[in-house]
Formats: structure tokens, C-alpha cells, sequence
């Protein structure tokens, strides 16, 4: 970036050392929460599963999404990879998982998290700018 007033290069803004390692940290443990809550080999829920599933979908990519942004994640690399993931995941349940079923609408949701993730953060970013 250049300074306006001097027209010098200045160095992008980074957050502390320490906080930064830590929002790393957060991402990395969510992101092994998302995985194995997609590959477990077995899944068994007693009672009826009809919302609460999708919800749990929406929000496994929701957060990670959410907290590697905010970490600092170059957007177009994590939501990149996390839009590939989410069909992804469901072809893998599908086809190489016993005892799993991929779903559709699944991926939808898993897909409609990281949009969600990506206008929550850039609207919170806008407002922070005020």
C-alpha cells in the first residue's frame, strides 16, 4: 500500500503476533471439528433428524469460514477451498464411507455457510471502517 501523503510503500497491516497465532489456532481446531464431523465413518442419531442436520451443515462451514477470515486467510484461497469442500465432502460420503449418504441439499447448505460467512465478514469489516 502507499501512503497518500508521503507516497511511500507502507507495510499491510498485521495483527499482533500473539493474536494472530491464536485465530490460527481457533481455525485449525474448527476445521478438525468440520472434518470429523463429515468423514466419521458412522453416524447413528436416535430421533427425528430433519432440520437439525441442516443446520449443523450450515454452520460447519459457517464458522470455519468466519474464523479463518478473520484470521487472516486470504479470502479467495479459504473460500475457495472451502466451496470445492462442501460437495466435495458429500461425493466422499456417498461413495467411499459405509454407513454414509451423501446429500444434496446437504452440500447446498455447506455452500450457503460460506456465503453466509463471506457477507457477515465483509459487512462487519464496512462497519468497523465507519
Amino acid at each position: 500500500m502507499a501512503d497518500a501523503a508521503t507516497g511511500t510503500r507502507t507495510a499491510r497491516a498485521v495483527p499482533s503476533t500473539r493474536a494472530h497465532r491464536s485465530a490460527l489456532v481457533v481455525f485449525a481446531v474448527l476445521v478438525v471439528v468440520q472434518l470429523l464431523a463429515l468423514y466419521w465413518p458412522r453416524v447413528s442419531v436416535q430421533g427425528p433428524v430433519t432440520w437439525t442436520d441442516k443446520v449443523v451443515h450450515l454452520l460447519l462451514f459457517l464458522v470455519p469460514t468466519v474464523s479463518g477470515l478473520l484470521a487472516g486467510i486470504r479470502p479467495a484461497y479459504l473460500v475457495t477451498a472451502m466451496a470445492v469442500h462442501a460437495p466435495v465432502s458429500e461425493l466422499v460420503q456417498h461413495f467411499l464411507l459405509p454407513n454414509r449418504s451423501g446429500d444434496p441439499w446437504d452440500a447446498v447448505l455447506d455452500l450457503t455457510g460460506v456465503v453466509v460467512a463471506v457477507a457477515a465478514f465483509v459487512v462487519w469489516r464496512a462497519r468497523r471502517r465507519w
